[in-house]
């Protein structure tokens, strides 16, 4: 298989998204075209996307849901339960504790960890939260290797040499501080103000023009 580019690898959850809702309404196939107008990404991109997987469909039939929906879910790794640790347990943690992944089958976060004496030792939204000092032996004992960062920024390189140390392979990165991690370990950072500005730039330059990259 040919590697997959950046921009398809994250276009693949919207496809799996679309493609679950297609299932339950009951629909048994669909054509590029009724993909793009559902998920706003032209045709041709879609087949490209696809593309690098092989033959998912064929020409005037489409795409069979259930098969592509099989073959996404094995790509996308829904088919088994991924465990996540959330570090750092503020206003932005405690907002996702409250989400947790509701929608998703696959991911869940299992174990949350802070410094707040207040709620460590109690159980968030069902997630028990433990003092960071126990995060990397908890870490290695539940075997977790993807972990949310909401820390603060003064403390995130710290806290992520730690949680590499113990293990993690993945880390989404909500702190404005880029981590430096070893080519072992994959760093997702989400700047939530950094997005917002971007946004507002391309309002104001461009109009309310769809970013499909």
């Amino acid at each position: 298989m040919a590697k997959i580019p950046q921009a398809t690898a994250r276009r693949l959850p919207i496809y799996y998204r679309y493609l679950n809702f297609l299932k339950d309404a009951g629909k048994e196939r669909v054509s590029s075209t009724e993909l793009a107008e559902a998920v706003k990404i032209d045709s041709a991109t879609i087949r490209r996307d696809f593309s690098y997987f092989g033959a998912l469909g064929k020409r005037g039939y489409g795409y069979h849901v259930d098969s592509l929906l099989a073959f996404f879910k094995k790509t996308l790794s829904q088919d088994k339960l991924t465990n996540v640790a959330l570090i750092g347990v503020g206003n932005l943690g405690h907002a996702l504790l409250n989400f947790n992944f509701h929608q998703s089958n696959n991911v869940r976060i299992s174990a949350a960890f802070d410094i707040n004496d207040d709620i460590t030792g109690t159980i968030q939204n069902g997630v028990p939260v433990y003092p960071m000092a126990d995060m990397q032996e908890q870490l290695t004992v539940q075997q977790i290797e993807v972990a949310i960062l909401t820390v603060p920024a003064s403390v995130a390189q710290s806290v992520a040499d730690q949680m590499i140390a113990a293990g993690v392979k993945g880390i989404l990165n909500f702190t404005p501080m880029r981590i430096a991690a070893p080519e072992t370990v994959r760093i997702q950072n989400v700047d939530l103000t950094n997005e917002l500005q971007t946004l507002i730039y391309f309002l104001d330059h461009f109009g309310p023009k769809k970013d499909e990259e």
